[in-house]
C-alpha cells in the first residue's frame, strides 16, 4: 500500500515551471528522501501535498483520497516556515495544537509529557517559546508534528538549526516511527543524513526528477571510479600504470581515481604482479550520495544551458 502517490503533478509561478511532471510512489512504513538544491521544487512540491498549494495537473493521493484535508488528522506537517507562538509556553503550545489535531482531553496530558521528554525539553516546559534556543524550538516544532500520532509525518528540512546531538535525536525519533509503520517523507541538504534514514531518494533539479530509486539500487546504478589502496614500498610507479589519472595521499593510504573504461581489477592485478609493494588494503570507493548528488546536478545543469 502507497501512504503517498503523486502522478505527473506540475506546478508554475507566472513563467516559472516549480514542479515539472513530478510522479512518486511513498510505500507505507518507508523513509522518503526529498532532495535537490535551492530552488529545485521541494518546497512547492510538500505544499502540494498538503493542499496548501493546488497542482496546475497532475493527481496527488494520500491514503487513497485526493486531498490532504480528507486525512488531517493521520498527517503531521513540519512547515519550513516555524509556526510557534512565541509568548506561550511550551507545554501550552503542545497542549493546544495536540487538541487542534484532534488528541483527546483524555490523552491530551500524557501526550505532552511523553513529548516533552522524548525531545529532552521538559525542564523548559513552562518557559515561554521565546526563551528557548533555535534548536530547542526546532525539536518542540517537531513534537507539535507528531503530538497526535499521524501514519505519515511531512517534514520540511527537519534538521535545520540542529547540533550534531540533537540531529542524532531525531533521526533516532524518525527509524523508531518507521518502525512502528508510519510513513516519513522529509526534504533536506543534509546528504549524510539521508544517506543513513532513507528507504527511498527522490533528486529533483529545476522541479524535474532526475532520480528515484532505493539507495542501494542508486549506488549500483553509479560505480566509483576510486580505489582507497594501503601499500608498503615504494609507491611511485603508480602513476604510470596505465588509466591512473590521478593519486590522493590520505597518511598511509592512497586514494587512486582511473578513467571510466578502465576495471579496478586491473589496478589490482598490475600492483600485485609487478612485486614492487605489499598490498594490505585494496577497496573500491562507494560514492556517497553527496557525490552522486553533485555528479547529478551538474549534469542535469549542462543539459539546460
Amino acid at each position: 500500500m502507497n501512504a503517498l502517490v503523486l502522478d505527473h503533478v506540475c506546478k508554475s509561478f507566472g513563467a516559472v515551471r516549480a514542479v515539472d511532471n513530478l510522479s512518486m510512489q511513498a510505500p507505507a512504513g518507508s523513509v522518503y528522501g526529498l532532495l535537490g538544491p535551492n530552488g529545485a521544487g521541494k518546497t512547492t512540491t510538500i505544499r502540494m501535498i498538503m493542499d496548501i498549494l493546488r497542482p496546475d495537473s497532475g493527481r496527488i493521493e494520500i491514503f487513497g483520497n485526493s486531498l490532504a484535508g480528507k486525512a488531517k488528522h493521520r498527517i503531521g506537517y513540519m512547515p519550513e516556515e516555524r509556526g510557534l507562538y512565541r509568548r506561550m509556553s511550551v507545554r501550552k503550545v503542545l497542549a493546544y495544537f495536540g487538541s487542534l489535531k484532534g488528541v483527546t482531553a483524555a490523552e491530551l496530558p500524557g501526550r505532552v509529557s511523553y513529548w516533552l521528554d522524548r525531545v529532552d525539553l521538559h525542564g523548559w516546559a513552562d518557559k515561554k517559546v521565546e526563551e528557548l534556543s533555535r534548536g530547542m524550538q526546532q525539536k518542540l516544532q517537531f513534537a507539535v508534528t507528531a503530538i497526535n500520532n499521524p501514519e505519515l509525518l511531512v517534514l520540511d528540512e527537519p534538521f535545520a538549526g540542529l547540533d550534531p546531538l540533537n540531529v542524532d535525536l531525531l533521526k533516532e525519533i524518525i527509524v523508531e516511527m518507521r518502525a512502528d509503520g508510519k510513513t516519513i517523507i522529509f526534504s533536506t541538504h543534509v546528504m549524510h543524513e539521508a544517506e543513513k534514514l532513507c528507504d527511498f531518494i527522490l533528486l529533483v533539479n529545476k522541479g524535474k526528477v532526475i532520480l528515484d530509486d532505493t539507495l542501494p539500487r542508486i549506488r549500483s546504478q553509479y560505480r566509483s571510479h576510486s580505489v582507497c589502496v594501503e601499500l608498503e614500498g615504494d609507491t611511485g610507479f603508480i602513476r604510470e600504470l596505465p588509466s591512473v589519472i590521478d593519486i590522493k595521499s590520505q597518511g598511509s593510504q592512497l586514494e587512486i581515481t582511473f578513467a571510466e573504461d578502465a576495471d579496478c581489477q586491473q589496478i589490482l592485478r598490475a600492483l600485485l604482479d609487478l612485486d614492487k609493494v605489499a598490498v594490505r588494503r585494496f577497496e573500491v570507493k562507494t560514492p556517497s550520495l553527496h557525490e552522486i548528488f553533485v555528479n547529478l546536478v551538474g549534469k542535469s545543469n549542462e543539459q539546460d544551458t
